[in-house]
């Protein structure tokens, strides 16, 4: 079975021991939606605090994850764009060494970089602290990769273009070129319907023009290049002549030296380009997965307060993962709501019992707390 891109995560009341709530939702799921993937989502024993910090917490929570679940997309479809342009068949994105749906449906809470007796508030500005400068990194990384490009893309724009602007070093090689004492070679863009016009013209543009001496070095959609040997002392009077007819004298002059070097700044760009892409997209998988498990640590924190907020005190609750297909997604919130039918949602009953509408979101509709993680 492939790897699903939507979850649920939900957690449910328990009523004599997360045990049997968990044989019952396995026994549901296996009867009647059997292609419905279920886990337990293991969530610890977090520290309560006070109602009043859950309800002001509970302001954040959507909010948070909204975030941290946008910061996680952005990062993938850097990862879609880089192995595209680079032509590399990605493989799955992996937090820790495991693909992320695994990671998700193994949780195991990192109690080293989230004590468990932290405040959640603690927790939560942590992550939402760690996730930001990812993103941070992300903008810069990003913006630089992108400047080379831009250079990268405004040479090959000068290389590419209509011959009435484009850059002509790389189109005229150093024999099209005559420069002596007495004599230059001009380059002419002609329209590609006027190249008859000016093969039987210019050597009668101006006077001292060298006989049979033009060639045509290139052509593109709209003009022709062709070079013009003729007197110096001329060359005036011929530019004036050119442009009168419709024929576009470009200045240009020769220069090896500065051949070689736009060759090597081309080379050079390119090169950066290719390592900042490679390091970018390094830099992407390693954050993706750090973004992830923070993610999931969050909704370990999200499950965990709604929990509370629902079912009130002590912590009795089962969370776990499902899987629907979206034809299973209704069979499914029956069996959820199943388990939920011997027991009475316990909400805090408080003058701003408003909060909740923040914190709950979709669980609104259900008589048990639930909400959708989104891998794409």
């Amino acid at each position: 079975m492939a790897a699903a891109t939507r979850y649920w995560v939900v957690s449910l009341p328990v009523q004599s021991s997360a045990s049997s709530t968990w044989g019952r939702l396995q026994e549901g799921i296996s009867k009647q939606s059997f292609d419905t993937p279920v886990y337990r989502f293991n969530t610890p024993d977090l520290r309560v605090g006070t109602l009043d910090s859950l309800l002001a917490l509970s302001d954040d929570l959507v909010k948070s994850n909204s975030f941290i679940e946008g910061v996680s997309h952005k990062i993938r479809r850097q990862v879609e764009e880089l192995e595209r342009v680079s032509g590399i068949e990605g493989g799955p994105l992996t937090v820790e060494g495991v693909p992320v749906d695994s990671y998700l449906t193994r949780f195991v809470w990192d109690e080293a970089k989230y004590p468990t007796m932290s405040p959640l508030r603690e927790i939560v500005d942590s992550i939402h602290v760690q996730v930001a400068k990812i993103e941070d990194d992300l903008k810069v990384r990003v913006a630089e990769y992108g400047n080379v490009r831009s250079q990268l893309n405004a040479i090959n724009r000068k290389q590419s273009g209509s011959l009435a602007v484009r850059d002509l070093s790389n189109l005229v090689k150093p024999e099209d070129i005559i420069t002596s004492e007495h004599l230059v070679t001009l380059l002419a863009i002609v329209p590609k319907y006027s190249q008859k016009q000016w093969l039987s013209q210019y050597e009668t543009l101006t006077t001292y023009v060298v006989p049979r001496s033009s060639k045509k070095l290139y052509e593109d959609n709209e003009y022709a290049l062709y070079s013009v040997t003729l007197f110096g002392r001329v060359a005036d009077n011929f530019k004036t002549s050119a442009r009168e007819k419709g024929f576009q004298i470009r200045e240009f002059e020769y220069s090896p030296e500065a051949a070689e070097s736009r060759k090597q700044e081309l080379e050079k760009l390119m090169q950066d380009q290719e390592s900042m892409r490679s390091s970018l997209l390094q830099w992407c998988y390693a954050s993706y997965g750090e973004v992830f498990s923070s993610w999931m640590h969050f909704c370990a924190v999200r499950v965990f307060a709604e929990s509370i907020l629902r079912y009130g005190l002590p912590p009795s609750f089962l969370a776990a993962v499902l899987a629907p297909s979206t034809k299973s997604e209704k069979k499914v919130r029956r069996i959820l709501e199943s388990l939920c039918d011997n027991t009475n949602s316990v909400y805090w009953k408080a003058e701003d019992e408003v909060g909740m509408a923040g914190l709950v979101g979709e669980s609104d509709s259900h008589p048990y707390v639930s909400f959708t993680i989104n891998f794409m």
